[in-house]
């Protein structure tokens, strides 16, 4: 199997597959010719010494500098050496394949005026597991990820310093003689057009789009044996009353829950019980909050669709009609806001899951479990410091929700007054998502934990099937050991684990 670019829209998944999962990349034999009239017109352009940006001006604030038309190539190829001036840690692999997959899908479109060479080199990049090493900053959102794309396409000139599968940085020019790639010359156009787009930002939010499915669905189970652990009710997931208020999101939350605690001889040992009339909120309130984050994922996951659907770039090279325009669609506002409102979601189901998980560690809150669920506490601490690494978890993801898309700074002498701090955006997202799933495989030991504790009744099928898959590499507790492996186990076993709880559940 290989993803292919042929110019239409890829799909979130094509970019996990490429990105993340080293899947191959094939160029439609069509994309040369659906490339041709754009680069067509970019040359007659050149021909002509059409006053064009970027093709025949300077770039940003130099736009009013006029290139004669002997200096157009090399006019491409100061963009790249010049905007790859990012600073700091690269930026993980994954990002920057998912970058090099999608800008190359949008040159393949047709619009950029640039040759199908550039398509399949960077098809070729990516084959051979070549990234090019892309600074942590350098990018500021506005006119696409311009630092970001300019350290990608300096490794398709030979330059810069790249990794192959996953090494140590090496020069790109090592690399690509390694695996018998030409760099490439660029023409007119071609490196602006390689350094123009959101693509570094669209990477990460389809990456995070991806991650963010787990997420919710990991809440969803996690809660479920929370419920069952805290001898709470499963009286709020009725499906009547989740009529009454029918936001999308929350009326599948609030049907995982109650096919997941369905079964449970726990929550039917106390079902007339007086402490079950009410539950806390972070129980009782789980379908509205975790229905909530599914919502905004829907959101963010339409605008990566159609983002995914667009060319980014300028000026926009418009064959159909003869023209090439300066325009303002590299301006990255709208995955900025979508990234942003997700790590705002990812935050809340990192929330809500620590303070499930201090009810039941605390024995004023828990019905009858001891003290941070340790046999002996008192010489046992049990899971308290667990407890505070979930509260350093969830204080970060607080710092990492404030938007990054409601700052901007001005760059290029003003020309671009006003930035959407995507890529930044992106960033921090990941930073988020990963402490949100280790605050949920937290909850998920502790409730493993409690639901020991509660035998001989026994849990539902969706939370045996949870705690088998944990108990696989995680031992119960009955005496302190060091917690760090655990949570790190727990957090590698989280994808199966749900699987596992869902197919018990039949979802």
């Amino acid at each position: 199997m290989s993803v292919r670019i042929t110019g239409d829209p890829l799909g979130i998944a094509d970019v996990v597959a490429v990105a993340r999962e080293g899947e191959h990349v094939a160029v439609d034999g069509a994309v040369a010719e659906r490339m041709r009239p754009g680069r067509a017109l970019v040359d007659a352009a050149v021909e002509r010494e059409q006053i064009v940006y970027g093709i025949t001006t300077g770039f940003g604030a130099l736009a009013n500098v006029r290139i004669p038309r002997e200096a157009a190539v090399e006019l491409q190829h100061s963009i790249v050496r010049s905007h790859a001036a990012g600073a700091g840690e690269p930026i993980d692999n994954e990002i920057v394949r998912g970058m090099m997959l999608l800008r190359a899908r949008t040159l393949a479109a047709g619009h950029a005026g640039a040759r199908p060479v550039l398509v399949e080199a960077i098809a070729a990049l990516l084959n051979a597991g070549i990234t090019p090493v892309v600074p942590r900053y350098g990018s500021v959102g506005a006119s696409g990820d311009l630092a970001p794309l300019a350290h990608c396409a300096l490794a398709l000139l030979g330059e810069g310093m790249v990794r192959v599968r996953g090494g140590a940085p090496v020069p790109a020019a090592e690399a690509l003689r390694d695996a018998a790639i030409e760099p490439v010359v660029l023409e007119a156009k071609e490196g602006l057009a390689l350094v123009n787009g959101t693509e570094g930002m669209l990477s990460m939010l389809s990456l995070a789009l991806h991650d963010f499915d787990l997420l919710t669905r990991a809440a969803d189970v996690a809660c479920a044996m929370t419920v069952e652990a805290l001898l709470a009710t499963d009286r709020p997931f009725a499906p009547a009353l989740h009529a009454l208020r029918p936001h999308p999101g929350q009326g599948v939350s609030a049907g995982r829950l109650r096919t997941m605690t369905a079964g449970s001889e726990i929550i039917a040992s106390h079902r007339s019980v007086e402490h079950a009339v009410q539950d806390a909120y972070s129980l009782r309130c789980a379908p509205q909050v975790h229905g909530a984050c599914r919502d905004t994922a829907a959101h963010a996951r339409a605008v990566a669709d159609r983002e995914l659907a667009s060319e980014v770039d300028n000026p926009v090279v418009l064959h159909e009609i003869g023209a090439v325009e300066s325009a303002g669609n590299f301006h990255g506002e709208p995955v900025a806001f979508a990234l942003d409102f997700l790590a705002i979601a990812a935050c809340e189901l990192a929330s809500i899951s620590e303070r499930r998980t201090d009810r039941m560690l605390d024995p004023a809150h828990s019905n009858g479990l001891p003290a941070f669920l340790a046999p002996d506490a008192g010489v046992n601490s049990g899971f308290m410091l667990a407890q505070y690494t979930q509260a350093a978890l969830v204080s970060d993801a607080k710092r990492l929700a404030v938007p990054s898309s409601v700052d901007t700074i001005p760059t290029s002498g003003t020309t671009e007054d006003h930035v959407s701090m995507g890529f930044h955006a992106g960033l921090k997202l990941r930073q988020s998502l990963a402490n949100a799933r280790t605050v949920l495989a937290i909850e998920v030991l502790c409730a493993a934990q409690a639901l020991d504790l509660r035998a001989p009744l026994k849990p539902s099928p969706a939370a045996t099937a949870a705690c088998a898959v944990l108990r696989e590499q995680v031992d119960p507790m009955p005496s302190d050991r060091e917690l760090s492996p655990q949570i790190t186990h727990a957090v590698a076993l989280l994808p199966d684990l749900v699987a596992a709880a869902e197919a018990a559940a039949g979802l």
